[in-house]
This record gives C-alpha cells, structure tokens and sequence, in this order.
C-alpha cells in the first residue's frame, strides 16, 4: 500500500456546491475507484486559497492511472468543471505533492 496526495483548484464560491456533490457521490464512481485499488480516498479544501488537498492510499497494484478512460469518471469530471479548473478534456488540473514526513 502506498500514499499518494495531489491539489486541485476549486473556483472562488463554489465550495458548497463542490461538497454537496461530494456527499452524493455515483456509487458507481465509487466502485470504480476500489476497483482501480483506491481507499481512504479524503480532500480537504484550503479556503484561504481554494485549493483542494486531496490523500489517497493506492494498492501496490492499483490501476489508478486507467481511471481517465472510463466513461464514469468522464461522466464525472463534465459534471464537476463548472466548479473547478480543468484540463481541456475537463480533468481536474492537479498537481502532485511530494512527501515530506510521515509518522505511523
């Protein structure tokens, strides 16, 4: 099992509606992300700054990097980049975020 965390952009005034979408999240979104090896899967929004700080925990053999191919996390992202900056295919636009300490 491996640690993985990333930040996204929310735009200005839509953390209400980013967190009730959230909160009735597809099912089988979900499913699709435990089947890709997902768990733990949290993101926390920064509100000075409107940045999502999203942490996962990925399956040594998550498949994590196919999820961009499936037609519900497509479905996903056209519904979500109204309130969040993307990518031209309507990704979110992440980044990265490198380890600096962990403590079990």
């Amino acid at each position: 099992m491996r640690r993985n965390a990333f930040a996204m952009r929310l735009k200005p005034g839509y953390a209400g509606e980013y967190k009730k979408r959230h909160d009735a999240i597809w099912p089988e979104l979900k499913a699709e992300l435990r089947r890709a090896g997902i768990s733990g899967y949290s993101i926390y929004l920064d509100e000075k700054t409107n940045t999502l700080f999203a942490f996962q925990y990925l399956a040594d053999d998550a498949c994590d990097g196919e999820l961009a191919q499936k037609d519900i996390v497509k479905k996903w992202w056209h519904m979500m980049k109204d309130v969040m900056e993307t990518n031209p295919d309507e990704s979110p636009v992440s980044d990265n975020l490198i380890e600096m300490f962990h403590m079990d």
